[in-house]
């Protein structure tokens, strides 16, 4: 019985009939996997944090990477993980937004700045944008909004609610106002943190501890105020304060 003859395996790359071209099977490329864009939340209320975070990361493109609830922490974690954009609530425990929006163009000049707060917009937009934030979003607006501003952020572009570009359009060509908004426009962040505070009932010293100065300083602080806004004494201060903080809602 004659021994059958083992056929030998076809190979992959055996050339055809003499031919110079090879026959080679390419491997199946994988679909390209694109990276979601990074989120780094700032906001010291953990309910707020989480409702944020489930509404970034339903988005396709966009993930949650670290969350802060302290001005020092985001500082730290901004330049850990390298994010694409921060949302930052303007009232932190021991500064605000705004100045830690300053803090961070500093480390990260080229990271979009989402504010977002319970404060009227009328007066805190301005001073996002004049401190490197590029938008300003008041936190009662409709999850589409605030996925919309993310978005526009993230393509370079400025966002602000149609009824506080009007409003700054609208000063920018007439430059008028009343007294109590130019006066209080005129305030630096700080003065305004320390006039909110007075507002909400603060004292000097729960002031001075609140934002890690001295009593001295909170002092020198209540003086310019009263400067800045043509005021007479102290008491009178407190009043105007209060009046303030009952029209724009307490921290």
């Amino acid at each position: 019985m004659k021994a059958i003859a083992k056929k030998k395996p076809v190979s992959l790359n055996a050339t055809e009939f003499g031919g110079t071209s090879s026959a080679v099977l390419e491997p199946e490329t994988a679909p390209a996997v694109t990276a979601k864009l990074k989120v780094l939340l700032v906001d010291d209320h953990p309910i707020t944090r989480q409702g944020m975070k489930a509404l970034v990361n339903q988005q396709p493109n966009l993930e949650v990477c670290g969350e802060a609830d302290n001005a020092p922490y985001a500082i730290e974690l901004v330049g850990k993980l390298q994010p694409d954009l921060a949302i930052v609530d303007i009232a932190l425990k021991t500064t605000n937004g705004i100045e830690l929006t300053k803090n961070i163009k500093v480390q990260a000049p080229n990271l979009p700045v989402l504010i977002v707060s319970m404060h009227d917009e009328g007066l805190y937009a301005e001073r996002a944008l004049r401190a490197g934030a590029m938008g300003y979003l008041m936190k009662q607006e409709a999850g589409e909004k605030i996925i919309h501003a993310i978005q526009r952020l993230l393509q370079g572009e400025i966002y602000l609610s149609d009824k506080i570009k009007e409003k700054m359009l609208h000063r920018f060509v007439n430059k008028k106002g009343d007294s109590m908004v130019f006066s209080i426009d005129t305030l630096s962040d700080r003065e305004m943190e320390v006039f909110q505070l007075i507002g909400n009932g603060y004292s000097t010293r729960q002031i001075a501890q609140k934002l890690n100065l001295s009593s001295k300083t909170i002092d020198s602080y209540r003086e310019h105020l009263k400067l800045k806004l043509n005021l007479d004494s102290g008491a009178e201060l407190v009043r105007h304060a209060i009046q303030w903080a009952r029209n724009e809602g307490s921290m």
